[in-house]
């Protein structure tokens, strides 16, 4: 394990005031790729999920985590991206009657089944297997993808117009200030204040978004209109649920009627379980692979302690709680890793402070919608440090491996060069959608493939070297 920086170490305590405030800070870096996955849903299927819901979800599924690691994982979950194509299939059975909600539930069951399965396996086989198929040459090339890989999102963020603003350079200037403000007070804060870089960041951004769409309705200019204030005149402040209580996933789906002794629902639960379980196998390599970087960053293996099977645990049955309510699969964050890194505060309280807070959030409508404002170009200022920053805390894994020899400088380009160029492999379910293995679990999986073909005859020359030595 790396030497680490950390102000908070996982057993820590800052005190409640400040524990608030980590929370509030990572419930900002999590909130707009947690809240994005219903959007995206809704967009494609025209279903009505609710991101307040999700929101909830992944409070739960957080909560459920970290009582099955024993609070000695710190990180958040939120909902999973690796889903979607999944997503889309449950709904193909068609959301007018309810089945597509159904499907939501029953899909991350199936996918917690595999969770659970895969728990046992390593409670029993141990994990050295694991540390022998991903040593420290593939781990960290794999580890800089998952940053590397969100790049383009951070940076189409970035540049991404708002409410009928068509003024691209607005966008930039207003996520720049994003970024350059974390970026200084995370360098130059004092004590407590370098601690919290994306709050002041965020805040910075969102002043100055208002600003340009303040002038853009006083001058009737549309290309300065950053943010979309629209949404607080339609959040339906007068109804309890799908308002101020969300429209949980169970509520809907419950509602419907089913005809379950029918040929048509057992097609329909095998269109699911294929969209879902592929996937979960998918996710797992990159379950191993976040463990493995918040491992580095704390300086302890939590493959060992609290245990793989415990963390295979708690990610399968938070999804599961995670999709009953919000309908979205959780899986643990990167952009939550990251802040733990940028803010040198691994307190396992701020996490479940976190959980708490987005639980209580979600039925706290002005704030919930407030959040939802907040631009894209601004969350872009700021995950360019949190995806920078999982990319670095990969390659600095490799920090010990030898790229003089060939055999490893292999293994570091294959994965490299298949996750960022994009290598991604789509299984076609017809109507019902796709599976999509994405390109870190694909540069993974290649990266094991390359490493084991590089070293078939290596013990027989390590052997044969020691022979020669012992002569």
């Amino acid at each position: 394990m790396s030497q680490t920086n950390l102000i908070y170490q996982v057993e820590d305590k800052p005190s409640w005031g400040k524990t608030v405030v980590f929370a509030l800070q990572q419930l900002l870096a999590i909130m707009a790729a947690t809240i994005a996955v219903p959007a995206i849903v809704n967009g494609v299927t025209g279903a009505t999920m609710s991101q307040s819901a999700a929101l909830f979800g992944a409070g739960v599924g957080t909560l459920v985590y970290l009582l099955f690691t024993k609070f000695k994982s710190p990180v958040f979950l939120g909902s999973s991206f690796a889903f979607l194509g999944s997503m889309f299939a449950a709904f193909a059975g068609g959301v007018s009657m309810s089945v597509g909600y159904l499907g939501l539930i029953l899909g991350a069951a199936l996918a917690g089944l595999v969770y659970v399965i895969l728990a046992l396996i390593v409670k029993f086989a141990g994990t050295n297997w694991i540390n022998k198929i991903m040593p420290p040459v593939v781990i960290g090339p794999t580890v800089a993808i998952i940053g590397l890989s969100l790049s383009g999102n951070a940076i189409g963020d970035l540049t991404s117009n708002g409410s009928g603003s068509t003024n691209t350079w607005v966008a930039i200037v207003c996520g720049l200030i994003t970024l350059f403000t974390t970026i200084i007070v995370s360098v130059y804060g004092k004590k407590f204040l370098k601690m919290i870089p994306f709050i002041f960041g965020i805040l910075a951004g969102y002043a100055v978004a208002a600003l340009f769409t303040a002038i853009g309705y006083g001058a009737g200019n549309d290309a300065l209109k950053v943010i979309n204030f629209d949404l607080f005149s339609s959040a339906g402040w007068g109804k309890f649920v799908g308002g101020w209580c969300p429209d949980f996933t169970f509520l809907t789906a419950f509602s419907g009627n089913y005809d379950f002794a029918g040929g048509n629902f057992g097609a329909y639960l095998g269109t699911i379980a294929v969209a879902y379980v592929p996937v979960a196998f998918v996710v797992f390599a990159e379950h191993i692979a976040d463990h493995k970087n918040l491992s580095s960053i704390i300086n302890r293996d939590l493959l060992t302690e609290p245990g793989l099977h415990r963390t295979l645990l708690g990610d399968g049955v938070g999804s599961i709680a995670g999709a009953f309510f919000g309908g979205c699969p959780n899986t643990t964050y990167g952009e939550s890793v990251g802040t733990v890194a940028i803010s040198g505060n691994a307190s396992v309280r701020t996490i479940l402070t976190t959980g708490v807070i987005a639980i209580l959030l979600s039925f706290l409508l002005p704030f919930s919608t407030f959040l939802s404002t907040i631009p894209s170009c601004v969350m872009g200022g700021v995950c360019i440090a949190l995806y920078g920053f999982i990319a670095v805390s990969g390659l600095k894994m490799i920090q010990g491996v030898d790229l003089g020899d060939n055999r490893n400088l292999f293994v570091v380009s294959v994965i490299l060069i298949a996750g960022v160029g994009g290598f991604t492999l789509n299984i076609s379910l017809g109507s019902s959608g796709a599976i999509v293995i994405t390109e870190v679990a694909c540069a993974l999986i290649l990266g094991i493939l390359v490493n084991l073909v590089v070293n078939i005859k290596r013990k027989k020359e390590e052997a044969k070297a020691e022979e020669d030595k012992g002569e």
